[in-house]
């Protein structure tokens, strides 16, 4: 995801329509502002309509989708 001419990413691992998520990256100058929240909810909505459930590896992906539940995609 791009924002203010730097770039947010995921690693993940697709296996079946299991979407294992293992690296949540934001560079520094979008450190704080919320960059990474909003690649993950585009991920959700993402994995959402391709009927996959996810797994989230990564400790920031994981603490998202705590204070993000959504039932109908994680395990």
């Amino acid at each position: 995801m791009d924002e203010a001419g730097h770039t947010s990413f995921v690693r993940y691992r697709l296996a079946g329509k299991q979407l294992y998520i293992d690296h949540v990256e934001s560079p520094p100058a979008l450190r704080g502002s919320g960059a990474a929240g909003r690649l993950m909810s585009a991920v959700a909505q993402d994995a959402r309509a391709q009927g996959f459930k996810v797994t989230p590896v990564c400790g920031y992906a994981a603490r998202w989708f705590r204070r993000n539940p959504h039932p109908d995609l994680t395990p």
